[in-house]
């Protein structure tokens, strides 16, 4: 028998801007008695991330320029928000305007880091203060990776870190958690070339490894559980040296846009 064992810690307390996330982290590991070792592999809500890197924003500091405010009137939102959403996006991909009356509309657009999501993935939920957003992380790949080391330093131990978000998905309904920052974790398995169960050669299998232990974390880190990391053991992997870029389709290869 195979088996992944999926655990959530409940110590972990509200993060502050300029906190020691790390540092948190193990310390509430090892408060729950959950060892860690170097195939152990955490996911991590960026919101905690975001948070301690102090990208939560006061709207009342945000200045909308014009087009912030055209886009605003024409979809009901906030031009506070719609100007932060242009900051933190390439380019606009859609724009839905509201649906029922009152209603605000919707901004899918592609984030500075290659992403596409509603809204850059802007987050009013969860975030702790009235009248603040909270962004991404500048790079979450970067933040993953010194969350990683400064975790080895403290215990001995590199385990795998994921840090997921919630997004939407084209063509079905609900949302899912995904990767987007990875350290040590392969970001996609390229089975390529092996066999599958009958003996037949596998030639275009290659599992989103990341984003499938994304997903999963998402069973046990919910919207209001203040669970907001999941340890994974039992996953067979190797370390790797890809990140939540190797996740993203290359635009002549995206047939949805």
């Amino acid at each position: 028998m195979t088996a992944v064992q999926l655990s959530a810690p409940r110590s972990v307390p509200d993060i502050r801007a300029g906190d020691a996330l790390a540092d948190i982290l193990v310390s509430c590991l090892r408060e729950e008695r959950v060892a860690l070792g170097n195939k152990t592999i955490l996911a991590i809500a960026q919101k905690i991330v975001s948070k301690a890197e102090g990208r939560l924003v006061p709207l009342a500091g945000v200045i909308p320029g014009e087009r912030a405010r055209a886009l605003a009137k024409k979809l009901n939102k906030d031009p506070r928000k719609v100007e932060l959403i242009l900051s933190e996006s390439r380019e606009i991909i859609r724009l839905r305007e509201p649906v029922e009356e009152g209603g605000e509309g919707l901004i899918i657009s592609r984030h500075r880091r290659g992403y596409i999501c509603a809204n850059a993935g802007i987050d009013e939920s969860n975030v702790g203060e009235d009248e603040s957003v909270l962004l991404l992380p500048e790079d979450s790949d970067s933040s993953a990776r010194q969350l990683r080391a400064r975790i080895l330093a403290l215990t001995g131990c590199a385990p795998g870190i994921v840090i997921t978000d919630t997004f939407g998905r084209p063509w079905r309904n609900g949302l899912v958690n995904v990767a987007i920052g990875l350290a040590g974790v392969p970001a996609v398995m390229d089975l390529c070339g092996q066999s599958d169960a009958w003996g037949r050669p596998l030639r275009v299998t290659k599992p989103a490894l990341a984003d499938e232990l994304a997903a999963a974390s998402g069973l046990l880190m919910g919207k209001n559980a203040k669970t907001p990391v999941i340890v994974f053991e039992g996953i067979d992997w190797r370390d790797s040296e890809s990140d939540s870029g190797d996740l993203i389709r290359a635009a002549n290869e995206d047939l949805f846009l």
